[in-house]
């Protein structure tokens, strides 16, 4: 299956796409037209547009399978990003996947969405907005998950021993986690059906065990 990444030049986004292609997994980029893309995804089968066109963005999900989400405001002076951003053109996207009949979705968010009380808020009550970005997806019918980072880290050396600490909603305030390790965790869960119908928090640390997330979700009480 192609698998759509929109938000696909950004630092969590390209490594996503990286990890699939290294996966000999299909993509397809969505990028706005002026987004500039690492030399290791030049090559790759790109769909340049405004998610805020909902014909480009029907027209750039034609033949895909998958959607991953990984748009996201940044810090800013303009504080409508995140209603913009993570609600209303998340909501976008979802409607967009239905109506490809695209039925597997995964959302990149962020540990702590739905907090009032959170110094995060400070910019446009940004974790306010993620969440009502996620429940557009979880009320959306589709086989959704949300993968919940926390504090994200560049950081590319000695991943392979740290293990990711991996919990259900609500269960995590603060750590942080190379995105690298986002992005890894996130083509696990495409491919993980236990995943599905789940909002998973996910920090990493170097004492903790590596352990697959399959694994992990297999401990985890059932799905409601």
């Amino acid at each position: 299956m192609t698998v759509a990444i929109s938000g696909a030049s950004g630092r969590t986004g390209y490594r996503i796409a990286e990890e699939l292609l290294a996966a000999h997994q299909p993509v397809r980029l969505l990028l706005r037209p002026t987004s500039v893309l690492p030399s290791s995804l030049q090559s790759s089968d790109c769909r340049r547009l405004d998610l805020g066109d909902d014909q480009a963005l029907d027209s750039a999900l034609v033949d895909c399978s998958a959607l991953v989400i990984a748009t996201g405001a940044r810090p800013s002076i303009d504080l409508s990003g995140p209603a913009r951003i993570d609600a209303f053109g998340v909501q976008r996207q979802v409607q967009a996947a239905r109506r490809a009949g695209i039925r597997r979705v995964l959302l990149v968010s962020s540990l702590c969405a739905g907090r009032w009380r959170h110094p995060l808020n400070l910019f446009g009550l940004i974790l306010i907005w993620k969440r009502i970005g996620e429940r557009a997806l979880e009320t959306s019918g589709l086989d959704w998950t949300v993968i919940r980072p926390g504090g994200l880290s560049e950081r590319e050396e000695d991943l392979d021993a740290e293990g990711i600490v991996y919990t259900m909603a609500d269960q995590q305030e603060s750590q942080s986690i190379p995105r690298r390790l986002v992005a890894r965790c996130c083509v696990e869960a495409l491919s993980t059906p236990e995943s599905i119908g789940r909002i998973i928090e996910i920090t990493s640390s170097s004492k903790q065990t590596p352990v697959s997330l399959t694994e992990t979700l297999a401990q985890w009480p059932q799905r409601a």
